[in-house]
């Protein structure tokens, strides 16, 4: 069962921690940015709060939020959907890893049309968003849903109005199958929407889209299945219509090659694969590679390490895709190569995993 997802705007307290972690003197972590990974992020640190007391302030702000917070160093971590370009990442001395991935659903509100009914394609959508298709029953919408009894209403777009790691997930797709919105709008964590109307977080879009009759928006596929939300079907880049789920974003993730993207820049969206669904994405987490504190980055690492060996199953009720093995071994290493302490010590090793 997912459980409630509070409002995204307030920092919340989460519980985390670990024995080694309270030995070193850490009570509480900080942290703060992506709101795709608020539920499993949620989840993760409630299971984890029975091990010890030490606790994390997570602000699920937005990734622009988070990477803005990380830069400035009034947290411990950020956590951002769109990845840091490498020289970026180099020129404020951090380093990221991918945690977890998952999926981004575009929603609606058509009373009578169930989820899973409406088949929508890459181009389509963007036309959406572009505004140049305006009613529910648009000849190209119609084209694609032959015997689906759809309205004449007016479709009203919502968007996220903050710096959202979910946009670039979803904009990256959007450039990916429409040249027109790649010129017009392109990628970004925040860009110039040409309609629609904006809401702040996942929370806010699917807040919007539930009140407004033809809203359609987008959101992370969790807070769809907890606001019970209508989600459509996707035309992938195979050529087939596929659903939101786990084993669908599992295919997506197959063929990502983590081990030649520098600094883990990888982009998920439009990936190739029959049952792949085609607006995948990662939240990556976002360190200072010359740690101030060791002590806090080392618990910090610690209670990432626990998410990537024993939250597994946590992430699979959530619908979200943990991290393959071989990606976490990758990972870690760059923890223990690239993480130092002032005096150039290495925050993490296997000792400190133990």
């Amino acid at each position: 069962m997912i459980r409630k997802i509070v409002h995204a705007g307030a920092a919340l307290a989460l519980s985390l921690g670990m024995a080694a972690a309270s030995q070193a003197g850490v009570k509480q972590i900080n942290g703060a940015g992506s709101t795709f990974a608020y539920p499993i992020f949620a989840k993760w640190a409630e299971a984890y709060h029975k091990a010890t007391g030490v606790r994390l302030n997570y602000q699920s702000i937005g990734s622009g939020g988070g990477i803005k917070q990380i830069k400035k160093k009034t947290v411990d971590f950020g956590a951002s959907d769109a990845p840091m370009k490498p020289e970026a990442l180099e020129k404020h001395g951090m380093i990221q890893w991918p945690q977890v991935m998952g999926g981004v659903v575009p929603v609606v509100n058509l009373p009578g049309i169930q989820s899973g009914r409406l088949r929508l394609d890459g181009a389509t959508l963007a036309d959406i968003f572009l505004g140049k298709i305006r009613k529910w029953n648009d000849a190209r919408i119609v084209a694609l849903n032959p015997g689906l009894k759809l309205p004449g209403r007016r479709i009203t777009v919502v968007h996220r109005s903050d710096g959202s790691g979910t946009t670039f997930i979803f904009t990256s797709y959007l450039s990916k199958v429409s040249p027109l919105w790649k010129q017009k709008v392109g990628v970004a964590k925040a860009v110039s929407w040409p309609s629609g109307v904006g809401g702040k977080g996942n929370e806010g879009v699917a807040a919007y889209v539930k009140r407004i009759k033809g809203g359609i928006g987008y959101v992370e596929y969790a807070y769809a299945l907890q606001n019970k939300m209508t989600y459509t079907l996707l035309k992938n880049r195979a050529g087939n219509f596929v659903a939101p789920t786990s084993a669908n974003f599992q295919a997506a993730a197959a063929g990502a090659e983590w081990g030649k993207a520098r600094h883990y820049y990888l982009v998920l969206t439009d990936q190739p694969g029959d049952e792949a669904w085609p607006i995948t994405g990662a939240t990556f987490v976002i360190v200072h590679a010359r740690a101030d504190h060791p002590e806090r980055t080392a618990a910090v690492l610690r209670f990432f390490d626990w998410a990537f060996h024993h939250g597994r199953k946590m992430a699979d009720e959530l619908d979200y895709v943990a991290m393959p093995d071989k990606v976490v071994e990758m990972v870690e290493k760059s923890w223990a190569g690239e993480i130092r302490a002032a005096d150039g010590s290495p925050v993490w090793s296997q000792q400190e995993k133990e």
